[in-house]
Parts: C-alpha cells; structure tokens; sequence
C-alpha cells in the first residue's frame, strides 16, 4: 500500500479529492533504506508544499477552554505521519491495522510474528518490504551495534538502586557524543541535509538499544555478566534475547511481537510527544529520544505495565488461586469503591479493547492457556468491563496494552518487573525516530504554541476575573 492509499482509508471515500495531489510512488526493489528515502523525501516533500498551499487556511478544528485546561486532549495540533490511532479501530500503522501487519510484515524463518524491522521499514516509507529489505536492515543494525567504551564504563559504574529506566536514558544521552546530525549541524550543513545526518543516528542508536538495555539487564539481575557478541546473521530481536540471556524459540518470538506492537501510537502520547518537541529544537536524536524515555518512565504512561502486574501479583495473593467470579466481582467493586482504579483499563482515545491487548490474548491463548496468571487475566477480562459499565464512569471500560504484557514477560522468567518500561522503551524508538526522520525531511519548525494564564482565558471568553 502506497502513502496515498493509506492516506485515502483513513481519511475515507469522501475526503480522497483532498489528497489527489499525493505524489505515487512504486514499491522500491532497493534493501538500502536511506536509498529508498532519497526517493521518496522529494516527492513528499513537494505533495505537502502543494497542500499547504492549496488549503493552509483551511480551519479543521475549534480549540475549548476545557481542552486547554484538560492536557490539550483532542486538540488538533501536530503532524505525526507514522501512525494513527482509531478510538474504535485502535494503532494503524501507515495505515495497517496491527492484525494486518502480523500477516503481512516479514517474518524470521520458522517465525509466525512479524519482525520490528519490517515495521521500521513500513513506518519510514509507507510501504510493505521483502524479505530481502528486511534482512539488510537486520544485518545494517548489527554492523552499528557497537558501544563507546564511556557509555559502557557509564553503565558498569551506576548504583544497584537505579532505576532501569534512568539508567537507560542516561546512557542513550551520553552516546550524543556519537551523533553525525550535531557534529554536521556544527559544521553548517545545508537545512536540506538534516534528514539524512538524523537517518544515520536513528540507524546507529536503534542498533544500540538492544545492547544498552541487555548490559543494564545483565548488570541488576544477572551480577555483571556479559551480554555476549552479535550475530550478524540473527535478526534484532534475536540479538536482544540472546544477550538478555534468554534462549527459548517461543520468547524470541513474543519479543518479536511486543517490539513491533509497542512502537508507535501517533503523536500525542508523552513519549511520542516529547521526542518531536524536543528534536523541533534541532536536538539530535539521541538527545530528543532520552527526553522521550524520560516520559515513557511516567506511571501514567510506560511505567504502567508494572504497576499492573504488581496489582494482579498482589491481587492473587490476596484472593489465592482459582479465584470465582463472585469473588473477584467483589474485589473489584471494593477496589472502585476505595478510590482507587483498576490498572491496565481505560485509554485517553481508544473506546474499544486495545488492539495490543487482544494480540498478546491470542499469542497467551496459543502458548500458555493453563499458565494461573493468564487465566486471572483472561478471567479480569470478562468481568472488569461490566463493573466499570455498572459503576458509570469510564468512558471507556476495556484493557489496554498493559493489561497483558507483563503477564507474558512473567510467563518466560522474565520477572522483574521494574525492567519492563525499558522493553517499552526499545520498541518505541522505531516509532519516534522514523518520525524524527520525516519531522527533518520536511522542515518542521520548532513547536512553540501558545500559552495563556487563567485570567487570560477568562478574559477570552468574555468573564470577568476575580
């Protein structure tokens, strides 16, 4: 599917004259990606100018006080070409569903989930890669790989007590000494260039990731030891197992599959957000990504799949095994009835299950039906929607990613789950940095709205203040 057909099933039938301007472009038989992009930059670049010029005046949204006062939620303000995400259909990546990239994103030989790669690829061009352009991407990111001996000097020297988050983002900062985009800038480049010099930084620092977070892994929970070479002929999925120190086929290919999922959730998540206003700044990319990583550390945004699975630890303990229905019902009721929430239900946008969820559901449903933790989650599913219908105040009752994703980490020995947000954290950077790439390519200013006081807003509305 073509830019333009994706754009043309999202905006839908009616609204496709307002895209007949898109410039085509036929599905590239180069592996080289940045080849691809040197295509593809010039034609998107001019279908935009066109737009711009043809409908710049064009009002498509009205702004309300209580959006201002509510986190801008809703308010359409920022350009996120990599995905968009339907309250009821959930992610589309460049316009494909996530079930629809399980079936057509390349997969690893004997594999049945897609590879992160072929998202990657799909994300910066719009397009559904080969095999072929799949596997120079897998073998472009080992050939990067490589630390800086002060970010692993960094790494080794850190406290216990740190959390891993901090720890990752910390060295993701330090490998700035690394960056092609500050060392170019510096030395004037012309604005033209910017994408190219940013391309290389996200090819270099999402070739990097997996070593960071499995040398931070290795360091808390497995007392230093090493994370091992690369494997030129593995994909980076595997890599990353390999160098967690986890071998078994199944969670390769769940890891494989929580790469791909977590990668991008268009623009306004704080993550996604961050990393454009920052790199608006002409921040390189390693800057603008830890900046990301800073807020994906949140509660209310990556941290919270620990949190739910610290609750349904708890919760188990609590209830004990082979909880009834009746029982749980009551615990939830209690729970709401307490002030608290049910961790892992809800979403700022989507008003159906999450995509993300339901995918990990099947792969739990196919490789580990009778694990105890699973079938609490599966049980929570039936019921924690109803209660939450019942109880009348969230808008939307039903499980978000990271309702599930724990449980899945848990399963294969992967217990600790402070570490987990850094996972999030590795998949999300395909997301945000393709966008980075494009956010460069076609020139985005520095973001800078608008800001008012209470008085102000008053004032705007006609009230007086006092």
């Amino acid at each position: 599917m073509t830019l333009l057909r994706a754009a043309a099933r999202l905006l839908g039938a009616k609204n496709a004259p307002c895209i007949f301007f898109a410039a085509r472009h036929a599905s590239s038989t180069s592996t080289n990606l940045k080849d691809v992009l040197s295509n593809l930059v010039p034609k998107e670049q001019s279908r935009i100018k066109s737009f711009r010029q043809q409908y710049g005046n064009t009002v498509i949204g009205q702004v309300t006080v209580e959006m201002i006062y509510g986190g801008m939620r809703g308010m359409k303000g920022l350009i996120y070409e990599t995905s968009v995400l339907d309250p009821d259909e959930g992610i589309r990546f460049r316009g494909y569903s996530i079930p629809e990239c399980q079936k057509l994103l390349p997969k690893a030989p004997g594999g049945e989930e897609p590879l992160p790669e072929g998202l990657f690829w799909l994300l910066l061009t719009g397009d559904i890669p080969t095999a072929e352009q799949v596997s120079w991407v897998s073998q472009e990111w080992a050939k990067r790989a490589a630390l800086p001996s002060h970010v692993v000097t960094m790494l080794d020297n850190f406290p216990t007590n740190l959390h891993p988050m901090s720890q990752l983002s910390a060295a993701i900062t330090a490998l700035n000494s690394e960056s092609n985009f500050a060392r170019a800038y510096s030395e004037g480049i012309s604005r033209a260039k910017y994408w190219e010099f940013i391309y290389e930084d996200a090819m270099d620092l999402i070739a990097k990731l997996p070593c960071i977070a499995a040398k931070i892994y290795r360091n808390l929970y497995r007392e230093g030891s090493s994370i091992g070479a690369i494997d030129p002929s593995l994909d980076w999925s595997h890599n990353f197992t390999n160098m967690l120190g986890y071998t078994d086929p199944q969670f390769i290919e769940l890891m494989r599959l929580y790469l791909t999922i977590h990668s991008d959730h268009e623009g306004g998540n704080v993550s996604a957000h961050t990393s454009h206003l920052v790199g608006s700044a002409l921040s390189d990319p390693y800057l603008a990504f830890a900046a990301a990583m800073n807020g994906l550390a949140g509660p209310l945004h990556g941290l919270a799949n620990q949190e739910v699975l610290g609750w349904l630890t708890n919760l188990q303990k609590e209830l004990g095994p082979d909880v009834s229905d009746e029982k749980l019902r009551d615990f939830i009721w209690n729970t709401l009835n307490s002030g608290r929430v049910v961790p892992g239900y809800g979403h700022a946008v989507l008003r159906k299950t999450d995509p993300r969820y339901t995918c990990q559901r099947e792969f739990a449903l196919k490789h580990l039906p009778k694990d105890p933790m699973f079938r609490l989650v599966a049980q929570l599913y039936k019921i924690v929607p109803n209660v939450l219908l019942e109880q009348g105040k969230a808008k939307n009752p039903w499980p978000n990613v990271d309702a599930h994703s724990g449980v899945l980490l848990q399963y294969y020995g992967m217990k600790e789950m402070k570490y987990y947000t850094v996972l999030f954290g590795i998949s999300r950077a395909l997301g945000v940095l393709a966008q980075l790439i494009w956010s460069r390519a076609l020139g985005f200013p520095l973001e800078r709205p608008k800001s008012m006081s209470t008085d102000g807003v008053m004032q705007l509305v006609g009230v007086k203040s006092g």
